[in-house]
């Protein structure tokens, strides 16, 4: 199965302030995903990892769609190799275990259709803003096929393993509404103003310190695999660490004083 050329950018990146915009722009094939798009977000999201200006990441998609999954037109036309699908689903992988891992926050704004891979990137944010109107579904399942971006463990965290199984094992198409509704989503709003409140809440997010924060969100994703024990000894070993920083003492005066405190992540 042929890549798309090198000349085409599968990822498109721009900064506005400390707000990152990562954009999946295959918009002729509704986004679908590819090997070159998965490596291309990964190396997008550590290069971010490595500009300290980068407070908070946003994903969306290019033109009407956020992502339409595999690219099974491609796979119709030209077959891959045995090797080609496993380069593929490592590629695949590693794309989710990024945005999952990235220490900034990471903001999906889901502008349109969001189906199977194309959803589980999303998942794989911390924040899903999504079109009322936009259409998802894991159709893995009637597909005879089957998941590759961690979604058997990042669905039922949001949604509860009842409703994750409904979704996962029947593949029904669902609305944005219904997405925000079951708590997929933090939030639905008309198509034309996803790119808004997205940006309007990594915004906040990106206030936060970013010290707490990076070290809050590893734990968020380790605490239901640790004992309680375990998971007030990682607190407390966070919370020294944070008593320990610059922005530590930033934020004590911000409350003394009242007024809202601008952290430099030191």
């Amino acid at each position: 199965m042929k890549q798309p050329p090198p000349t085409a950018a599968s990822i498109l990146v721009t900064k506005e302030g400390p707000l990152l915009w990562l954009t999946l722009n295959r918009p002729d094939r509704l986004n679908a995903v590819s090997r070159s798009l998965y490596e291309g977000l990964s190396s997008a999201v550590l290069a971010a990892e490595s500009d300290a200006a980068v407070r908070a990441v946003l994903l969306t998609g290019a033109g009407h769609a956020f992502c339409a999954g595999a690219d099974l037109k491609a796979y119709a036309e030209e077959p891959p190799s045995d090797h080609e699908r496993r380069a593929y689903v490592r590629a695949a992988q590693r794309a989710n275990l990024v945005l999952q891992r990235c220490s900034r926050p990471v903001i999906a704004a889901v502008n349109g259709a969001a189906v199977g891979a194309g959803l589980e990137l999303a998942l794989s944010c911390d924040f899903i803003v999504v079109a009322l109107d936009a259409k998802l579904r894991l159709p893995e399942i009637a597909l005879a096929t089957f998941f590759g971006g961690g979604i058997t463990y990042t669905l039922p965290r949001r949604v509860g393993l009842g409703r994750a199984k409904e979704l996962l094992l029947l593949g029904d198409l669902f609305s944005g509404a219904a997405a925000a509704e079951m708590g997929l989503a933090n939030a639905a709003v008309p198509a034309d103003q996803v790119a808004g409140a997205a940006r309007e809440l990594a915004a906040r997010a990106a206030d936060q310190a970013p010290i707490s924060m990076r070290l809050a969100k590893r734990l968020l994703s380790r605490a239901p695999e640790m004992s309680t024990n375990a998971v007030l000894r990682a607190e407390a070993r966070a919370l020294l660490t944070c008593m320990r920083t610059k922005d530590w003492g930033k934020g004590v005066a911000a409350q003394r004083k009242g007024h809202a405190p601008r952290y430099s992540g030191e």
